[in-house]
């Protein structure tokens, strides 16, 4: 069972370092249930998490989580001590705090230029993060850790990446401005034009065939016709002259 899921785990950190440049070391960022969950569950974060994603990590938090985890009380207290070992990464409420999920979401915003993963237990922070494209989710199930396979999203987002309709106009168009200097294009047209020349039966040489046959068969019907009448003119012949003996 371990096997598979290392496996498994392999196969989606390649989809995310393959199409959305994610390298080590790797930022996660761990919300208030996540820390709560590896309590629970003895897990240690720090020590199985770079083993389990192949390479370095650091784990982050936010001011919003922190304050989220403090007003919680003594119900979360183990988690927070968790989550205060983490690096804090800046956010945008400084004066006006916000819940975990709201930050954490703000964070991942404008397609996560910053390459973070995220890691809840929140099944509303989860399905809201799954509508972005290029974002891992990592969640706790049955006492381990596991890195979720890619959402729609982002496997819509990296079709419509390979079919080029992701390019914009203008870099298209310096694309063939580039291509026309260089002499390119013209070669590419050319190209083409060679290809079409050289390809492509001669439909002609099937009809003359069919000509020489039937031209070989219409003197051999006239050569059975003149014999025929030859034929003819000798047998009244003969009747005529037996007659003129009788």
């Amino acid at each position: 069972m371990k096997i598979t899921r290392q496996k498994h785990a392999k196969k989606n950190m390649g989809f995310y370092r393959h199409n959305f440049q994610f390298r080590e070391p790797f930022q996660v960022l761990v919300d208030g249930t996540f820390c709560h969950a590896a309590l629970r569950n003895k897990i240690q974060i720090r020590e199985q998490l770079p083993g389990y994603l192949g390479g370095a990590t650091q784990l982050c938090t936010t001011r919003c989580i922190l304050k989220e985890l403090e007003s919680l009380g003594k119900a979360l207290y183990g988690a927070k001590l968790i989550a205060q070992s983490f690096q804090v990464r800046s956010c945008s409420h400084h004066k006006d705090p916000v819940s975990g999920s709201a930050c954490l979401l703000s964070m991942v915003e404008e397609g996560n230029p910053h390459h973070f993963f995220v890691a809840t237990q929140d099944q509303d922070l989860a399905n809201k993060v799954k509508k972005k494209a290029g974002i891992p989710l990592l969640f706790i199930i049955q006492n381990t850790m596991v890195l979720d396979k890619p959402s729609p999203k982002s496997l819509a987002f990296v079709q419509t990446l390979q079919t080029s309709q992701l390019v914009p106009e203008h870099q298209k168009q310096s694309i063939v401005q580039l291509k026309e200097k260089e002499g390119l294009a013209k070669q590419e047209v050319e190209k083409r034009r060679k290809r079409k020349k050289a390809g492509g039966p001669n439909p002609l040489s099937c009809l003359k065939k069919k000509k020489k046959t039937q031209e070989s068969q219409k003197p051999a019907k006239k050569k059975k016709r003149r014999r025929k009448r030859i034929r003819v003119k000798t047998e009244t012949v003969l009747s005529v002259q037996k007659n003129e003996k009788e």
